[in-house]
């Protein structure tokens, strides 16, 4: 997969996420449903200007993966009904840029993951997935940069 990886440092980024835990197979559904509901909520919320998408996710456990759904926001806010406030967090981060489709997010994180384990770096067992507009880009053209929180 071309690309490189990089150790990157991070400053922390507030979000407006959805909170799920689902196996590998409803991770779609579960894209869609959250990102509707913060969607449906963002005007309502006071959290500011709006960033790009982004989805939290915990090292996976027992083929559940649990995650935080959701867009980055400039400021905090009161939680409104399944959408909650949460960030993403700072510090030195192992990063990879995914340029294509969302297909090849699999072999994206692999890539960042041998990476990682090649140069002897510990994970925190964070990680996360910012992605830039997908709606009516041609899906060769979609950049996601992934990042895995070092320990």
């Amino acid at each position: 997969m071309p690309g490189e990886c990089s150790i990157v440092t991070v400053d922390r980024q507030l979000t407006a996420v959805v909170k799920t835990k689902v196996p590998f197979a409803k991770i779609g559904d579960a894209q869609r449903a959250a990102r509707a509901a913060v969607d449906g909520a963002l005007s309502s919320l006071a959290a500011g200007s709006r960033g790009r998408p982004c989805t939290r996710f915990r090292t996976p456990a027992a083929s559940m993966l649990e995650m935080e759904i959701g867009t980055i926001v400039a400021r905090t806010f009161p939680a409104t009904g399944e959408v909650v406030p949460s960030d993403l967090p700072p510090g030195r981060a192992a990063h990879f840029l995914l340029k294509g489709s969302f297909e090849g997010m699999p072999g994206a994180w692999q890539t960042l993951f041998d990476w990682c384990k090649a140069e002897k770096l510990e994970l925190a067992g964070t990680n996360w997935e910012i992605y830039m507009p997908w709606q009516g880009v041609d899906p060769a053209r979609l950049e996601t940069d992934l990042y895995a929180l070092l320990a």
